[in-house]
């Protein structure tokens, strides 16, 4: 049994494959074959992020365990059909993180019949941009009657402040 995974990268003009692979990889073997799919060569760090229908990022799952005790998880300890149940099941895949290409993974068809010759590229539309976009990262506006830096001291210096009741 297979899987139907449509990948597209978040650029201004649509880059998106369509890969087939077998359900039973884990998210290391996705993650390469994803890397190929968009002409990289997988040697940069990446994570998936498991998502909920509307993208937003939750747990990571690194390309390696980073833990000192090695007890974290890893894309090796995870098979695709662990996180890909459903058709419109999500992941977040970002790649080399001193470019932060990101990716929105998407379950589109579970295929019943065994294909040949796994992975394979079903569709490929657009062309990777030489460089990846600037990432922007926002947060909410703080109200305009709330000064974010008033702690309710009133020095004028730090010199007025007296260290000794401390």
């Amino acid at each position: 049994m297979g899987y139907r995974i449509r990948i597209i990268l978040d650029v201004k003009k649509d880059v998106i494959r369509d890969l087939i692979v077998d359900k039973t990889i884990n998210l290391e073997e996705l993650h390469f074959t994803i890397a190929k799919a968009f002409g990289f060569k997988g040697q940069e760090m990446a994570s998936f992020y498991q998502t909920n229908t509307n993208w937003e990022q939750g747990e990571e799952i690194p390309l390696f365990d980073m833990s000192e005790n090695g007890n974290s998880i890893a894309m090796d300890s995870f098979l695709v059909s662990d996180l890909l149940k459903n058709v419109g099941d999500k992941l977040i895949y970002v790649y080399d993180f001193m470019a932060m290409w990101t990716f929105f993974v998407e379950l589109s068809e579970i295929i019943e019949t065994s294909e040949e010759g796994l992975p394979k590229i079903a569709l490929s539309f657009g062309n990777v941009p030489d460089e990846a976009p600037e990432k922007e990262f926002k947060s909410e506006k703080i109200s305009d009657d709330l000064d974010a830096f008033d702690d309710g001291n009133d020095l004028e210096n730090i010199d007025d402040f007296d260290f000794e009741n401390y």
